[in-house]
């Protein structure tokens, strides 16, 4: 008998059994406000297809998807912004189930670095 792993986060927001501020759903992905922001506005847009790194993910179309769902999102609550996405413990991932990370609202006067 092998045990199935246990569902990501994000899974389980999927399903609603963690609540989390929804900024936008459709029937492939959800955005999500981050929970510790590392910008005036930090979404999380996320695939319900769960594929554990941004790499496994090796479909043209559906790599298209993911980015323009971010753009679209991005554009909907930010007119400049940021889009990264961490792949690995090394590139910074903490929760492996992919998503796509977008930062932005910084004053215009203010110095926005990789560091930050």
């Amino acid at each position: 008998m092998t045990n199935a792993p246990a569902p990501t986060l994000f899974e389980r927001i999927i399903a609603r059994e963690i609540p989390a501020q929804i900024v936008y759903e459709d029937e492939n992905y959800i955005a999500i406000k981050d929970i510790a922001p590392k910008a005036p506005v930090h979404l999380l847009v996320i695939p319900k297809k769960v594929s554990s790194r941004l790499d496994e993910i090796t479909a043209e179309a559906e790599m298209g998807r993911l980015w323009l769902t971010a753009i679209k999102v991005a554009a909907q609550h930010l007119s400049d912004y940021r889009l990264i996405v961490n792949v690995g413990k090394g590139g910074g991932q903490e929760v492996f189930h992919t998503h796509v990370h977008v930062l932005g609202g910084w004053d215009s006067a203010q110095a926005v670095g990789f560091g930050q």
